[in-house]
């Protein structure tokens, strides 16, 4: 008999939660974001339930919205991703640690150091989140007057994914020999200068760390454009979709998958884990009402400037009570304003409605009870929407407590999810295997001992 599928789970917690009225929700932490004793508590929670990973976006300037709606943000202050990660290793043992770093606005040898220590660090828990950054804000911040054209970006972050991951590939798992008695500390033989020079970059090497934990931090990515898609294909190990519902998301899940197969990877060498915002509720009308509650708590403001930020494009200065004009394309994500113009037009909603939706949260929403919400999780595993899913908590302490004390347990009970981890690196626990050097063959012994 084979296997039951089982299902991956990450949580998505930079933001703690993506739902701008969660701050203000009653019992919440208000300062969830930039509150270390209470991301220690969190992820400590997460790990007891055994999820797969800790994931942090990320965003290199204040938001990209007017101040009116930025006043009312509780992302304007969050930790820098490796900071963070590097203390929660310390007081984790098993779950992955995901961050964000942008191949726009980084250099790779940085890229590649930062993640080599934090997998050492972690024991072999890290992740790399690669994102191009699509924030014209962002570009300021880093001495350019407008933001990086789309296709540019993803040109640029292919070849940087070739740099990185050769880097990491530096040097043969056995070059650190440390032999005290002839006094050599590595073998000079076991090391490789890169020595890359392409359209966009030129990076000499070697890195000056010994290669990761595993091989290579798992490679993340979220984009779901044409370009997003495509990269996914060539690189990724997992994707963290935004889907609307689960007939998009079985589109999503063939289209890159069969991508893979044209460029001669396993499909089942990628996880596919769509972003999924998920309220818990003793009943349906429970879930519901709390969503509304909610809801209810984004202000205009701070809805429409979530909603310019999305489609690239102000549309403050048109009758709220109207309909959405037409957008043009921009250097902004194609696949967010793609979406949001999509559901504007599918569900007939003014900008108001809009605003308010997209302020909130516009996507992919499990609401109900731990039942009703393990039904629609086996649905898309069994009918190949997702592997998984990265959560989303509408609010914290007891959005995500009640995850954990209800869902989860209700999805080990039809054994669609673990209950002890099953390896001690991120990779293990997701069923991905160990890259092997690109520039070395293992050593003999090595090759006896598998």
């Amino acid at each position: 008999m084979s296997k039951t599928k089982q299902l991956k789970l990450g949580a998505f917690m930079r933001p703690v939660s993506i739902h701008t009225g969660a701050w203000r929700y009653p019992g919440a932490t208000p300062d969830a974001n930039f509150n270390f004793p209470a991301l220690k508590r969190y992820i400590q929670t997460l790990e007891r339930a055994k999820f797969d990973a800790f994931f942090m976006a990320d965003h290199l300037a204040v938001l990209n919205m007017p101040v009116n709606a930025l006043k009312r943000s509780h992302t304007v202050t969050s930790f820098e991703p490796f900071t963070l990660l590097s203390a929660l290793a310390g007081v984790t043992e098993q779950i992955g640690l995901i961050a964000t770093a942008s191949t726009t606005y980084d250099a790779p040898y940085h890229i590649a150091r930062r993640f080599a220590s934090l997998d050492h660090i972690s024991g072999g828990r890290a992740g790399w989140n690669i994102v191009t950054t699509a924030n014209p804000d962002a570009a300021l911040n880093f001495g350019l007057d407008e933001e990086v054209e789309h296709d540019a970006r993803y040109a640029r972050a292919r070849e940087f994914y070739d740099v990185v991951t050769g880097l990491w590939d530096s040097f043969a798992d056995d070059a650190f020999v440390r032999d005290v008695e002839s006094g050599i500390f590595f073998d000079p033989t076991r090391m490789h200068v890169l020595n890359h020079k392409g359209p966009n970059l030129s990076v000499r090497g070697p890195l000056n760390i010994a290669r990761p934990v595993q091989g290579w931090p798992v490679i993340v990515q979220a984009g779901a454009s044409e370009a997003g898609r495509q990269l996914a294909a060539e690189t990724a190990e997992v994707v963290f979709g935004a889907s609307g519902g689960l007939e998009a998301g079985k589109a999503f899940f063939a289209d890159v998958k069969g991508r893979m197969r044209a460029v001669g990877r396993d499909p089942d060498s990628l996880k596919i884990l769509p972003a999924a915002f998920v309220v818990v509720g003793q009943t349906v009308e429970e879930a519901k009402a709390k969503r509304a509650k909610l809801d209810s708590l984004v202000h205009y403001d701070s809805g429409i400037g979530s909603l310019n930020g999305m489609l690239g494009h102000d549309v403050s200065g048109f009758d709220p009570d109207g309909p959405l004009p037409e957008i043009p394309s921009t250097n902004a994500s194609q696949s967010a304003r793609e979406r949001v113009v999509e559901m504007a037009r599918r569900e007939n909603l003014t900008i108001r409605q809009l605003a308010q939706r997209v302020g909130s949260y516009g996507g992919l929403a499990f609401v109900g009870t731990a039942s009703t919400i393990a039904d629609e999780m086996q649905r898309w595993l069994d009918e190949e929407g997702s592997d998984g899913f990265n959560i989303m908590f509408p609010y914290l302490p007891q959005g995500l407590d009640d995850f954990v004390e209800q869902v989860v347990p209700e999805l080990q009970s039809r054994g669609i999810f673990r209950t002890e981890y099953e390896g001690a690196t991120l990779r293990e626990n997701l069923g991905l295997a160990r890259p092997a050097n690109r520039f070395f063959e293992p050593a003999a012994d090595q090759v006896a001992a598998q």
